[in-house]
């Protein structure tokens, strides 16, 4: 959250920190949309100056940006215990011929399919038993 420290007639000066802009991330406001509305807020003081935001402010709400879409979320299922490795091999198979693979270990024979089709890979598994 974004702290208030001091509210005067004309000023408001505060903190931003990570969880404030990612509170704002999560509400569709952009980096550049922040940087934007600091830069037309600016104390009339402050506005005159170039930049008018310290580029390190600007650089950290790219960053926190980046950094929360570095990492893409896809639900999924793991496979794993399987009793040989020509069944583990008949599962990657079936998985990457049809898009559900996601990753696959042969080494510890295990593999991650996309969580929709969990359904689909379970009947897989089960008509191959």
């Amino acid at each position: 959250m974004a702290w208030v420290e001091y509210q005067l007639p004309n000023l408001i000066v505060g903190a931003i920190t990570k969880e404030s802009i990612y509170g704002a991330f999560e509400n569709g406001i952009t980096a550049e949309q922040i940087i934007s509305f600091l830069k037309q807020n600016a104390h009339p003081r402050v506005a005159d100056k170039i930049p008018a935001v310290p580029e390190n402010v600007t650089d950290q709400i790219r960053l926190w940006e980046s950094d929360r879409n570095r990492v893409e979320m896809i639900p999924s299922h793991l496979y794993e215990d399987f009793p040989s490795k020509e069944w583990f091999e008949q599962c990657c198979d079936h998985a990457r011929d049809h898009g559900y693979l996601l990753w696959e270990d042969s080494r510890r024979m295990r593999l991650i399919v996309r969580g929709e089709f969990h359904p689909e890979m379970r009947e897989f598994l089960r008509r191959q038993r």
